[in-house]
């Protein structure tokens, strides 16, 4: 009996545990019926811990064609999960709000408490927006650094518009405040 109690020790004690990244463990941070866009994994609050962000889509039967799509800020913790530090419905476009194009958004990335969010939209003008969030230490929580603008039009894409604004042009604004349709 004692060999058996033994082997079923040692075998639960090998299976693997859900990590931090598994599928059941980020459900819990998806609304019912949204799916999951994209992820990107990185240091957002530069404490050397891997973090996550989530885009999320907004559920395919939804009366407006201009549903708002979560963005999640996860940090990871030092018990292997992770803890939800911001979700904000205005920093990613609608699926389809890039025109012709479709959804103009790219991709997320991460890069030391920095987090870019990219788009491509239009159609015979096209159009592109990267914005970057950065992390204040001070502040505890990210604020926008920078907004570039490109467009050209597809018959002419060597004459492209570009414009890059920074914090001396918007002035401080928090993730928190921030709105990909007004900014």
């Amino acid at each position: 009996m004692q060999i058996i109690v033994a082997l079923l020790v040692l075998v639960f004690s090998c299976r693997e545990k859900p990590g931090k990244d598994q599928p059941e463990a980020l459900l819990p941070f998806i609304p019912e019926h949204y799916t999951l866009a994209d992820t990107a994994r990185g240091d957002l609050n530069r404490d050397g811990i891997s973090d996550l962000v989530m885009v999320l889509n907004p559920p395919d039967d939804s009366l407006s064609a201009v549903e708002e799509r979560p963005l999640l800020l996860l940090l990871g913790q030092k018990n292997n999960t992770y803890k939800e530090a911001l979700r904000h419905q205005k920093v990613v476009f609608c699926t389809t709000c890039g025109g012709i194009l479709g959804d103009p958004y790219q991709q997320i990335t991460i890069r030391n408490g920095e987090f870019t969010v990219e788009h491509f939209g239009g159609s015979s003008w096209k159009w592109a927006r990267t914005t970057t969030f950065t992390y204040m230490t001070s502040k505890e929580t990210w604020y926008l650094k920078e907004d570039a603008f490109v467009s050209y039009h597809g018959g002419d894409p060597d004459n492209i518009e570009t414009r890059i604004l920074s914090p001396r042009d918007f002035g401080e604004i928090p993730l928190a405040e921030f709105d990909v349709y007004k900014q």
